[in-house]
């Protein structure tokens, strides 16, 4: 009976010491992680989460989200209670006001520059002057949000643009990825709607409600690593490089534009997503129009199409076999041609202005030439769009 007390209470030390060591190894894990966290907020390094899932959009911008964004340019972003990046705004539209939407991805919802900066906000500051507003204010709505295809900008139009009432609908769109953002087996992303073709119809595809990554970010675990990501700078770092090594190698000049749009498209997925493109451009002009609404289509500039080294244009259309940078407007210049689209395309004036000034507008630091527009990007290009909104879009 004593050697089993004994043994017994032997076993129990041997068990207390196992678990002082774990406690030992998980509070120097602890202690370690907590330092960690503060150093990387003292350095400011952080990559918050934006975003949330939305059973019509996919992906929508998450209410209330704010933060520095620091992957390209720097600029400290807030999110409205709307889940807009943008100032907050009434449904109702206050009296004598001229109220502009903008829809569009990444290059609209524009977190690389301080809001103010922005082509919508340069724009609206410049519209100020226009004769044609004849004194009323001048309100331009941001529904940017980086990942759109013209699919779900079209939805957006449908599920949240309506209600504020907007008077000018601007479509912008970025030919680098727009078009294949259009297209399930080009974009080869799960959780977004798509629009396909059936029996000679372009149909809603809406089956990522059903995806189980998508479901998961809906749940109390996926809204529980949400809240936790929003909080933790050290989880932020972990899902920015991991987000960076999946974007890596997958054969685009770079991130998420594709060389394929710069010529006639011969294979099977890229004549289908051309036009799908096409149609949803259509549809859009229909559904604005239906609405008592002005509709603009601007098209944005890819960086090489600006890129004012003549020599590295040329070697870039060497290696991608093409004569023009201008292929996508082109094509979609005769789209808007034979039914009178009003439409602005960027890219050649734009490359002309970086030309002329030998000036980079796209791109930030080291990376100049590539990625965003920079905050010269988007002051000619806001200033562009509204030359074009007063001398034709506005109604007098």
């Amino acid at each position: 009976m004593v050697s089993e007390a004994y043994a017994g209470r032997g076993l129990l030390r041997k068990i207390g010491s196992v678990l002082g060591r774990i406690g030992l190894v998980l509070g120097g894990l602890v202690a370690t992680l907590l330092v960690a966290e503060l150093a990387l907020r003292v350095l400011g390094v952080s990559y918050p989460s934006f975003y949330a899932p939305d059973d019509d959009l996919g992906n929508v911008l998450r209410p209330g989200a704010e933060g520095w964004y620091r992957q390209e340019g720097s600029a400290y972003v807030v999110i409205n209670s709307a889940g807009m990046r943008d100032r907050e705004h009434t449904f109702d539209k206050p009296a004598n006001t001229l109220r502009i939407a903008f829809l569009g991805d990444s290059f609209t919802e524009a977190m690389q520059v301080p809001m103010e900066q922005t082509f919508w906000s340069v724009a609206e500051k410049q519209l100020a002057s226009c004769p044609a507003v004849n004194g009323r204010t001048v309100e331009a709505l941001n529904f940017g949000v980086a990942g759109y295809g013209t699919a779900q900008e079209l939805l957006m139009l449908r599920h949240r643009v309506w209600q504020y009432h907007p008077d000018i609908v601007v479509l912008d769109f970025l030919s680098g990825n727009d078009v294949t953002d259009n297209s399930r087996v080009l974009r080869q992303a799960q959780q977004m709607p798509y629009f396909y073709h059936k029996d000679g119809q372009l149909l809603l595809d809406n089956s990522f409600r059903n995806d189980p990554a998508f479901l998961e970010r809906k749940t109390a675990s996926g809204q529980t690593y949400q809240w936790m990501l929003n909080h933790s700078s050290i989880l932020q770092l972990y899902q920015y490089v991991r987000q960076k090594l999946k974007q890596a190698g997958r054969g685009q000049y770079e991130g998420g534009l594709l060389d394929g749009v710069y010529k006639e498209p011969t294979d099977d997925d890229w004549i289908e997503a051309w036009k799908i493109t096409e149609e949803l451009i259509l549809m859009m002009r229909d559904e604005v129009a239906s609405k008592g609404a002005k509709f603009l289509f601007v098209m944005l500039s890819n960086p090489i199409q600006a890129n004012p080294d003549r020599a590295q244009r040329e070697a870039f259309m060497k290696r991608v076999g093409v004569e023009t940078l201008f292929y996508p407007e082109e094509r979609l210049g005769g789209l808007t041609s034979r039914n009178n689209i009003p439409s602005l395309f960027l890219a050649p004036s734009l490359q002309k202005y970086a030309d002329e000034h030998q000036v980079y507008l796209h791109g930030f630091g080291a990376n100049l030439g590539s990625g965003h527009w920079n905050e010269n990007g988007h002051r000619v290009a806001g200033e562009l769009i509204a030359q074009k909104l007063c001398s034709d879009i506005i109604p007098r």
